[in-house]
């Protein structure tokens, strides 16, 4: 059995024309029929670092019955000069989440992954508290099953209040390990006694692992890492998937 929360995460390889650039993560959402890819902003568009990729790919598998087959998937970030994601903006600033539509009918026929819907998110009833656990899905520095294609996860809990802007901003701390190539990825947590609406997949998404927090007074010789990382609030996706 493959866990399902497993196929929800893919792999996105960005290149400029034929170049290729960056590694990172991404998944799958699904809402009112229309599918899309969630990954962070920085990754489609990042003028700090200039990373400008002009499209991207990701790999998809194709046989429910041997993982082990897969095909790219490339999808152009720009038509007729403008990008084609969509990002957000709040009152503190630009949040670093990217959707971009994925159009279903292009997709391979016997395409196997699963997806996050709005019945995921947490509701106003929802508790989760600080400490609790949860799972970070990607890619990091690229490693994964190159074999069956599949993801890793690393073990993360809530590390801030959940709820709370930390700091103003639209996002929650968690503390995990975490490398390069995980931006994008699924923050999730597990449904203890999950309901029907959540099919297969009985996961609560929390947010999406954007970046590493640190502090840039700390003595690297004398201080470690806080091994502390920004999740923004995943409900930003009901605002990015809307008509």
């Amino acid at each position: 059995m493959i866990e399902t929360i497993l196929l929800t995460a893919a792999r996105i390889l960005t290149f400029d024309g034929q170049t290729p650039l960056t590694n990172a993560s991404g998944f799958f959402f699904l809402r009112d029929e229309r599918l899309f890819l969630v990954t962070s902003r920085h990754v489609m568009y990042d003028e700090p670092t200039k990373h400008f990729p002009d499209r991207i790919e990701i790999e998809l598998h194709t046989d429910v019955n041997n993982l082990a087959e897969s095909t790219g998937f490339s999808m152009p970030l720009y038509r007729n000069g403008h990008g084609v994601w969509r990002q957000g903006l709040d009152k503190a600033g630009e949040i670093d989440v990217a959707v971009i539509e994925i159009e279903r009918a292009a997709l391979p026929a016997t395409a196997v992954y699963r997806a996050f819907t709005p019945r995921h998110l947490p509701g106003g009833l929802d508790q989760v508290e600080v400490g609790s656990s949860l799972l970070v899905v990607g890619f990091p520095l690229g490693f994964h099953d190159t074999l069956h294609h599949m993801p890793v996860v690393r073990q993360a809990i809530v590390a801030s209040s959940f709820g709370m802007r930390f700091q103003g901003e639209g996002y929650f701390l968690t503390d995990a390990r975490t490398h390069r190539g995980t931006s994008g990825a699924p923050v999730a947590m597990r449904v203890a006694a999950p309901d029907a609406a959540l099919g297969d997949l009985p996961w609560m998404l929390l947010g999406v692992h954007s970046a590493r927090l640190d502090i840039g007074t700390r003595d690297t010789e004398q201080d470690e890492a806080l091994g502390l990382n920004c999740a923004w609030y995943a409900d930003i996706l009901l605002t990015l998937t809307a008509n």
